[in-house]
């Protein structure tokens, strides 16, 4: 395929002992009708071998790679350490275990230049889309939301509940919310600082965080026929079923209070209804049930921390 280079366009990738899932994602990154000037690999791995995965990347697919050795591990601290070697227009966040399917990054670009009005647009993943709630889901958005819609799809509602979009409708839609799974901003639109400090190691939920402080003055878009799939992979960051627990309800508390600054009575009920619905829903699958005890030791942990006010984790 002939390749052009989008000559404002720089992307970001964090990893961490992922190397051949990482080699997989830069593969497809080459296959790209347009290519990012830089892709800047921030790598937290405890040994050399992704950093060689690197350099045979560069060799074999003639992608401009730019190798950091993290500072601090965690997603959010290994996008930030490299935001400051970004000089272009757009900024382009990707994970490290996608499959990005022919023509998204066009797509991508072509839907933040048309629409001027757009702070960022993302992918869309083909095996992660919101689908019709059954009867008691539908009744939780209505709850959390407060109205009933014909659709929640790429709604933030209630505490911080954010619902994936759905691959139905225009070519873009317009989306309240958007994930750093494959993701191209405005760099003008992005925060400073990127994330806030409670963002930390798997630093859950600091793409909802991202997107709803662009989303209060830029709209944000999901772009249906950029696609991408998501080869989410195992990670030390997911072993620790009450860490993991712990810090789902200490960063959504954070997103309801700090940035959708809902800190009513009622705001702090549907956190509490919608914890005890993770919990529930949890149970659904043999893993959850497995780790039940420690979920739900997580949850009260958080709520110990929310109460007195302490955002370690």
């Amino acid at each position: 395929m002939d390749q052009t280079v989008a000559l404002k366009m720089e992307a970001i990738i964090p990893t961490a002992n992922r190397p051949d899932v990482l080699f997989n994602t830069l593969k497809s990154i080459s296959e790209q009708n347009i290519l990012p000037e830089i892709i800047h690999i921030v790598d937290a791995s405890s040994d050399s071998t992704t950093e060689n995965k690197c350099k045979e990347a560069v060799a074999l697919f003639n992608l401009n790679i730019e190798y950091h050795k993290a500072k601090i591990k965690g997603a959010a601290s290994q996008r930030m350490q490299a935001l400051p070697f970004i000089h272009s227009e757009f900024v382009l966040f990707l994970d490290d275990d996608i499959i990005i399917e022919q023509n998204c990054f066009h797509l991508l670009q072509t839907a933040l230049q048309n629409n001027t009005d757009a702070g960022g647009v993302n992918a869309m993943v083909t095996n992660q889309q919101y689908h019709n709630p059954g009867k008691l889901t539908a009744f939780m958005y209505r709850l959390m939301n407060g109205t009933v819609l014909k659709t929640y799809a790429g709604k933030c509602i209630g505490p911080g509940w954010n619902l994936l979009p759905e691959d139905k409708g225009e070519f873009i839609n317009e989306s309240e919310w958007l994930n750093t799974t494959c993701t191209l901003y405005r760099a003008k639109a992005l925060p400073n600082p990127l994330f806030p400090d409670i963002f930390k190691g798997y630093s859950l939920m600091e793409d909802l965080a991202l997107s709803l402080e662009v989303g209060k003055k830029w709209k944000l878009y999901n772009v249906r026929h950029a696609r991408i799939f998501h080869d989410s992979q195992p990670g030390d960051h997911k072993n620790s079923a009450f860490r993991v627990s712990r810090m789902e309800m200490i960063n959504r508390h954070y997103i309801m209070k700090t940035v959708l600054r809902k800190t009513k009575f009622k705001d702090y009920i549907k956190l509490f209804i919608f914890e005890k619905w993770n919990i529930l829903t949890s149970l659904n699958s043999s893993i959850g049930r497995k780790v039940i005890l420690k979920t739900i030791s997580g949850k009260i942990s958080a709520l110990f921390s929310i109460i007195f006010n302490s955002k370690s984790i």
